[in-house]
């Protein structure tokens, strides 16, 4: 049997996915959580084969809790199922270590098959997504530019963008300089939108 945990915040959608998997002949869902921050604890305790995770969770986003998994659960292949198909999740998904990424509206038939692979060692990716990726190009913004941009996007001011950050307010305007010249908008709440439009943030 290959073991599953499922990680995704709606109740309905995780019980419905709980289901519907249980159904196959060779998949047993043996853990299910609602929050990304639930995720290693749960892999500790469960030792799937595979994680299917959603990426918009309470307590951490799918993609973090992807790379968690690296340490958490070494073992476990991750297959990212996300109603969210943006290009910059496919490659964010692939540096955490994720095998798999797919968007929620195929057919369950086609869910049980990427588990099959994927613990098989092959990756699987929606192929419109892939295709959106490779026109898409790489996220531009580096590590730092995201996290100040991302803490922006409450409306905070520079001064407290730089308490929260522990920056300095001249480090701040820089990177969100940087932020809004890379994704070539006019502000920085454009540039907010732009970049999780695309999936960078």
């Amino acid at each position: 049997m290959i073991r599953v945990l499922l990680a995704e915040d709606q109740g309905m959608m995780r019980g419905a996915l709980a289901l519907l998997l249980g159904l196959e002949p060779d998949i047993e869902v043996v853990a299910q959580v609602g929050r990304g921050d639930e995720v290693a604890a749960a892999a500790a305790a469960a030792s799937p084969d595979v994680a299917l995770l959603d990426i918009e969770m309470p307590g951490l986003s799918g993609l973090d809790a992807a790379a968690l998994l690296r340490t958490a659960a070494p073992g476990c292949k991750v297959l990212i199922l996300t109603t969210f198909g943006r290009p910059g999740y496919l490659r964010r998904a692939m540096d955490a270590g994720a095998r798999g990424f797919l968007v929620k509206d195929g057919p369950v038939e086609d869910l049980a098959e990427a588990i099959r692979r994927v613990l098989a060692g092959q990756t699987v990716i929606d192929p419109a997504l892939a295709a959106a990726a490779l026109v898409a190009g790489p996220n531009p913004l580096t590590e730092r530019e995201r996290e100040v941009l991302a803490s922006a996007a409450d409306g905070a001011t520079i001064a407290d963008l730089a308490t929260r950050l522990h920056l300095s307010e001249s480090t701040v305007r820089n990177y969100l300089s940087a932020a809004i010249g890379k994704t070539g908008t006019r502000n920085r709440m454009e540039a907010v939108q732009t970049a999780r439009t695309q999936g960078w943030l």
